[in-house]
């Protein structure tokens, strides 16, 4: 017998808002070693690999449940059809893929270019929702306006791990601590930089880190302070070479094109829930709010909590 305690614990653990980590926060934590580490399980929930053949190509990150944010250089060339695509999440493991999900269109920016790399931008519609879950989290877009100096940031992904081996794609998750470099500053390393791009990199007196080829269409996340959400800050977009000392990543600037992605999600149906992507708002326990995601129709869940209500109004009704 299920108990009405453990239905409410039940409803009540609908998947988080965006931007938390709650299966990793839940976890005891280490010091962590500088540079090209193993990803912690639930580290990055929503980080995701985009796969043709079943061979993952670019990384991607997810926006809602039916949305993945990516690179437009990663599609840019037409090799392949859209729903020759699919999405694993809920993984840091290549080798092992509980979810995958396909793809039914991709959306790149009207202005990107492949010479400048300025708007490498590109959305994928999902042929049907994510199920959100503790490894399965949608990553908060950034916040209007963006604070001055973030606290912590980080990249993720599945790309090379060495620069000059091709073969050294890996299928563990990797992370890098990035530090975002002043825009004037970067410019004079890369004169084409524009103003929808950012630069971050990380560097130590032995080595230098860097996303790498694989990586691209990953986000680049950071948070204010410590223990707080994790938003989306960039777009793994171009370079010159990985790791190189003294030339940082270029990033896409997310906060330029949140509008484009908000208008380009509802011409396509399928509308972001811009609230809950955007300033999440911790509310009390059984407080409705539009960060959590709600059941679709028919799952158990639509009912389990009238059923609930109705009887414990009719056992009050009959004391």
């Amino acid at each position: 017998m299920i108990f009405p305690s453990t239905l409410l614990s039940l409803w009540f653990s609908i998947p988080a808002e965006c931007g938390e980590r709650s299966i990793y926060e839940e976890r005891t934590q280490h010091s962590r070693i500088i540079g090209g580490q193993e990803a912690k399980v639930g580290e990055f929930p929503w980080q995701v690999s985009i796969q043709e053949r079943n061979k993952h190509f670019c990384g991607g990150s997810i926006l809602s449940e039916w949305w993945i944010l990516s690179a437009a250089h990663c599609f840019y060339s037409g090799e392949f059809l859209p729903t020759e695509l699919r999405v694993a999440l809920g993984t840091n493991d290549l080798t092992n893929l509980p979810t995958e999900l396909q793809v039914i269109s991709v959306v790149w920016h009207k202005d990107f270019e492949r010479l400048t790399m300025d708007s490498d931008i590109a959305l994928l519609l999902l042929a049907s929702p994510i199920t959100f879950s503790g490894l399965t989290v949608p990553i908060c877009m950034p916040p209007q306006p963006a604070p001055s100096r973030w606290h912590e940031c980080w990249v993720a992904g599945w790309g090379m791990t060495n620069s000059v081996d091709k073969n050294s794609m890996t299928t563990d998750l990797m992370k890098v601590p990035m530090l975002i470099i002043d825009w004037e500053e970067c410019s004079q390393i890369f004169p084409k930089l524009t103003q929808n791009m950012l630069c971050a990199a990380y560097e130590n007196e032995n080595e230098s880190y860097d996303a790498c080829q694989g990586d691209s269409g990953g986000p680049l996340v950071c948070n204010i302070k410590p223990g707080s959400k994790w938003y989306q800050v960039g777009i793994i977009s171009w370079g010159r070479g990985c790791g190189q000392k003294g030339f940082p990543g270029i990033y896409t600037l997310l906060e330029n094109y949140t509008l484009w992605i908000e208008k380009v999600a509802e011409v396509e149906g399928k509308p972001l829930n811009t609230r809950a992507i955007r300033a999440p708002v911790k509310k009390k326990l059984g407080e409705r709010t539009q960060a959590s995601k709600c059941p679709a129709l028919g799952s158990p869940q639509d009912w389990l909590l009238p059923c609930l209500l109705s009887c414990t109004l009719l056992r009050a009704l009959s004391n």
